[in-house]
């Protein structure tokens, strides 16, 4: 990947994570299932972390 390709996958998963974050408060207020949701955005952080650090290392 370059460096263009993981600023762009790093603002997709940022946008994904606050749907997510939006998903969760909705669910929260239901008294939803949150397992899931809580997981992907675990996921997130740490895909976006390596990605950041893939960033700084170029």
């Amino acid at each position: 990947m370059n460096k263009n390709e993981i600023e762009y996958k790093i603002m997709e998963l940022k946008d994904e994570y606050l749907q997510l974050q939006h998903n969760l408060e909705k669910l929260e207020s239901v008294k939803g299932n949150l397992h899931p949701l809580e997981k992907r955005l675990a996921a997130i952080e740490e895909e976006l972390s390596s990605l950041n650090q893939v960033l700084r290392d170029l």
